[in-house]
């Protein structure tokens, strides 16, 4: 696509590059892989050339597009690969960030792959502020790990933690996966005592999902392997079980986190930036392909690294689309995202936040929740139950209101 053809998308330009209200979340997508896992439908690619140096220049200049309403109580770079970046570059954005105001975040986490972390890269992110890292460990099995396409090692892992712990990183998510392909319920249990006995804070576990156009899709389709859903089912059972058992509280579908003490609705070390998401907070999003959720319009940024930088050093702002839904399909959007929170929906908070009662509203739809067996009522609020969580994306459809978007 001819760059010059592309027009500046509206919802009044995304109301007029939005102005008011300070926004309290950042969202930064790094797109870069040194090699593209086989289940990953995330956009993302390796880089070439002098790509990245262009990227970090480009998101610079991003970032000071939306610093000016920009005030971060959360930042989360994701990708993609952050920890690919070199200490340089990692240099110019921090840095850039400094001047811009957009330091201090009361949790700033980085993705990370094991394969990608050095000592004074952690110790530099640790410098500026960034006090949260989510490595992508996936499966501590050789052979899984070779499976799923991963470029680290079981021994990266180890090593990698160590470092994290030796920058002064108090507060590390683990990544895993479950349902993989060739994987037993004893090789899920060796890895979640291997994993658990890490001593992390945080631990997020995600089922294998065979998006389309990847390399996973194409094998299950060839007939190379088949999907035990009993066995899927069973591996989550036991990863809630072994979590809880670890001192961790399930607060979300995949989800768990230390409470160090605490009582509240979430656990004290609960994600905070992904809560947001789930409770519908507007959030900037920077970077290629990188959504964002500001005054009511949701938009997002082009998926093509080179077109998104293009477009920046013309000046402007990269956004393939922007959309404001209408009330009543916006709140079944919010009422769907908060179900897959183990505390579910308060109904007075879901009316303060949407404007509409989901008893009333959603009635039919939430008897037909609690007759399939997947959640259960209080007088105060709605959630799904265990068995809810198995089927989650199924429940959130069911609230799905139908509408087209009012400007575009």
């Amino acid at each position: 696509m001819e760059v010059e053809h592309l027009e500046p998308v509206s919802v009044q330009r995304v109301q007029q590059e939005a102005v008011g209200k300070p926004i309290g979340s950042l969202y930064v997508h790094v797109p870069f892989c040194a090699h593209k896992c086989d289940y990953c439908a995330f956009y993302s690619a390796p880089p070439s050339g002098d790509v990245i140096d262009r990227y970090v220049r480009a998101l610079v200049r991003e970032l000071e597009l939306i610093a000016p309403r920009c005030r971060p109580d959360t930042v989360f770079f994701g990708g993609g690969t952050p920890s690919l970046l070199n200490l340089r570059q990692w240099e110019t954005i921090l840095k850039s960030m400094e001047r811009l105001q957009l330091l201090g975040a009361a949790e700033w986490s980085v993705e990370s792959n094991p394969a990608t972390v050095s000592l004074d890269k952690a110790k530099l992110w640790r410098s500026f502020g960034i006090n949260r890292v989510s490595m992508g460990v996936q499966s501590l099995d050789a052979d899984l790990l070779d499976r799923l396409g991963r470029i680290h090692s079981r021994e990266m892992v180890f090593r990698s933690y160590e470092i994290l712990r030796q920058a002064g990183f108090e507060n590390v998510n683990i990544d895993l996966m479950f349902a993989i392909p060739g994987q037993t319920m004893e090789l899920w249990n060796r890895t979640l005592d291997e994993a658990l006995a890490l001593g992390s804070e945080h631990l997020s576990c995600y089922e294998v999902i065979y998006e389309e156009d990847t390399p996973l899709y194409h094998q299950l389709k060839a007939g190379q392997f088949d999907v035990d859903e009993d066995l899927a089912c069973a591996m989550y059972d036991v990863l809630i079980d072994r979590a809880a058992s670890a001192g961790f509280r399930q607060y979300e579908v995949a989800n768990f986190a230390s409470d160090r003490g605490g009582h509240g609705t979430f656990p004290s070390l609960a994600c905070r930036h992904n809560l947001g998401y789930w409770l519908g907070e507007p959030s900037f999003g920077c970077g290629p392909s990188a959504c964002e959720f500001i005054d009511g319009v949701r938009s997002r940024n082009w998926a093509n690294t080179n077109l998104w930088i293009e477009q920046l050093e013309r000046g402007h702002r990269a956004k393939e689309f922007a959309e404001a839904l209408p009330p009543e399909a916006a709140a079944g959007e919010l009422a769907a995202f908060g179900l897959r929170l183990n505390a579910g929906w308060s109904f007075a908070e879901f009316e303060s936040r949407s404007g509409f009662d989901l008893r009333v509203a959603w009635k039919t739809e939430l008897d037909e929740l609690v007759a399939r067996g997947w959640a259960e009522y209080t007088p105060e609020r709605f959630r799904l139950n265990r068995r809810g969580h198995r089927f989650a994306d199924s429940a959130a459809e069911l609230l799905l209101r139908p509408g087209l978007p009012i400007g575009r």
